[in-house]
């Protein structure tokens, strides 16, 4: 019984991102109120409360993505003799290749994004979802001890995923095919990789 409720409730949320989803993408995120959402999803507007704390939420329920804990995850499940940087570069193409939002250009993640960009409160809320995202990278990183060092690395990592992704759409925008966004995509992700591989290295022999 329990399972089928917890199926049920994911079900539903999902039904309200979707719709909420089609109508941002239709109208614009500032163009559709909450009370819109929840009639278009037959559910109410308490309803939609209950499954998303913040209007914001309804479109950027990516959380997992956005705050990049694919490569936090990687980070914590390293060996010790693994380099942080090392596993990264390696990550980063094969979730490239898996078409995760995280590193994939898309003509749906295009939408979504245009959507983002047309919105002051979804670019407010999307800085606070990076913050977050270098907070966890880096106690990814410096493990018991964080310090400057891996504070500096894991605003690196966090800027380097999103410069990439914004001059990635600016090509498409600009008439670049979704293939070559891609590979524009995936070679800014690494030259910013390398830099942060070099902060740490530089570090180390100091």
């Amino acid at each position: 019984m329990a399972n089928l409720r917890e199926t049920k409730k994911a079900e539903t949320r999902q039904r309200i991102s979707d719709v909420a989803t089609a109508l941002f993408f239709e109208r614009g995120f500032d163009a559709v109120t909450v009370d819109e959402v929840a009639a278009a999803a037959e559910v109410s507007k308490m309803t939609v409360f209950n499954y998303f704390v913040r209007k914001e939420d309804l479109l950027l329920d990516r959380e997992d993505d956005l705050k990049l804990r694919p490569l936090r995850d990687a980070l914590l499940r390293r060996s010790d003799d693994q380099s942080a940087v090392a596993m990264l570069r390696d990550l980063i193409p094969q979730l490239n290749a898996e078409k995760r939002p995280l590193c994939h250009v898309s003509s749906m993640t295009m939408r979504w994004w245009r959507v983002v960009d047309a919105s002051p409160a979804l670019k407010s809320r999307l800085r606070e979802l990076r913050d977050e995202a270098a907070e966890e990278l880096a106690m990814a990183l410096g493990g018991d001890a964080v310090d400057g060092r891996a504070r500096l690395a894991a605003a690196m990592i966090v800027v380097t995923v999103s410069t990439a992704r914004e001059e990635a759409f600016r090509a498409v925008n600009g008439g670049a095919s979704l293939r070559q966004a891609n590979q524009k995509l995936l070679a800014l992700m690494d030259q910013g990789l390398c830099a942060v591989a070099g902060l740490m290295a530089d570090v180390a022999s100091a």
